[in-house]
């Protein structure tokens, strides 16, 4: 009686078909092939991020430079004003004189993006507004009292 094992190919089990183990792996290359494709398109086509370049102290107020143009939501909170940006940029601090009195500024990260607060001993009132300038964005931030 004869076994299953090849011996000069005299049985009758036919030889295992090489193309059925090569098959998963063709696919498995084209899932990951089209992957990296679709990677490579995905950060071609991604707009850049907004960032915060420089802040800038003014009389009367501050000069934020953008990349690009952000969206913007401020707010006056019980004498502070608030400004909320959908950008990035590094933390920052420091001083301004309104009318000679200092006011204090501070850039921070925060949940909705980057938040930009001006604080006084006296409540402050601001406006607020963004221009195109040299192929960057300004949002001029003016106080009073």
């Amino acid at each position: 009686m004869h076994g299953s094992e090849h011996k000069d190919g005299e049985h009758s089990t036919p030889e295992p078909d090489p193309r059925s183990q090569l098959w998963p792996r063709v696919l498995f290359s084209m899932a990951i092939f089209g992957m990296l494709v679709g990677l490579m398109i995905g950060r071609l086509t991604a707009p850049e991020p907004r960032v915060l370049e420089q802040v800038q102290v003014v009389e009367g107020g501050l000069d934020l430079w953008f990349n690009e143009e952000p969206k913007l939501h401020g707010e006056e909170v019980e004498g502070t004003l608030a400004l909320v940006f959908e950008a990035e940029g590094k933390a920052a601090r420091g001083q301004l004189q309104l009318q000679g009195k200092p006011v204090a500024w501070r850039v921070q990260k925060s949940d909705g993006g980057l938040l930009v607060t001006l604080v006084a001993t006296r409540p402050l009132h601001g406006d607020w507004a963004g221009t195109e300038d040299e192929g960057r964005w300004r949002v001029q931030v003016r106080l009073r009292e």
